[in-house]
């Protein structure tokens, strides 16, 4: 009976995506364990659709798929960095994972924030982007330093801690940190994009 509740369920919200094959594709709702149906039931009420992407690969782990989910839903839509400068900050991010389903995925969602494509467009050519905000400025250069340097340097960080604050500080390392996790979850899967989807990062020149 479980099983015939958590598959209408997924299925109502999104179903399962015809996507090519990958190490850890969307477990069919009738193969899964009891503990990643509940999971699965869980996220996909969370959400309003079925478990999909990383989160999909993450199923093998229930509990790291929920816990992933819960950081992931306050700093998506919690986080004190506003929106537009949050979702520039997962851009570079997964540029810098060279992580195209997480660039597909965001890369309309901070358009939509206000993010100029053009200045999209730079990060997805590895190149600093020109005409950016002064807020703008501070956010690509923390999260550059940050994937480069593994830290940020005295003079960015002041320049972070007098826009945002030490709690946006924190909001700011966070996204990087999670949107990271999240593509190394994506390319150890070697998890497809969704069908149509395309691919707009190159690798980095050698």
């Amino acid at each position: 009976m479980l099983k015939q509740i958590v598959i209408a369920t997924l299925l109502s919200m999104g179903g399962l995506n015809a996507m090519a094959q990958d190490r850890m594709p969307e477990i069919p709702p009738e193969k899964m364990t009891d503990a990643q149906m509940k999971a699965a039931t869980e996220f996909a009420e969370g959400r309003g659709y079925a478990v999909r992407g990383p989160f999909a690969a993450m199923l093998r782990s229930p509990e790291v798929m929920l816990r992933a989910k819960a950081m992931g839903d306050y700093l998506r839509y919690k986080s004190i960095i506003p929106p537009h400068l949050n979702e520039f900050a997962i851009l570079i991010t997964a540029r810098q994972w060279g992580q195209n389903y997480e660039w597909q995925a965001h890369r309309p969602i901070a358009e939509k924030a206000g993010l100029k494509p053009e200045i999209a467009q730079a990060v997805a050519d590895g190149r600093r982007p020109y005409g950016m905000s002064p807020e703008e400025e501070v956010v690509y250069d923390f999260c550059a330093e940050l994937h480069a340097n593994r830290s940020v340097s005295d003079a960015t960080y002041q320049r972070a801690l007098e826009k945002f604050g030490e709690h946006g500080i924190i909001d700011l390392t966070a996204v990087n940190g999670y949107y990271s996790f999240n593509a190394m979850i994506l390319n150890v899967a070697r998890t497809a994009l969704p069908k149509n989807a395309k691919a707009e990062l190159q690798p980095f020149p050698k």
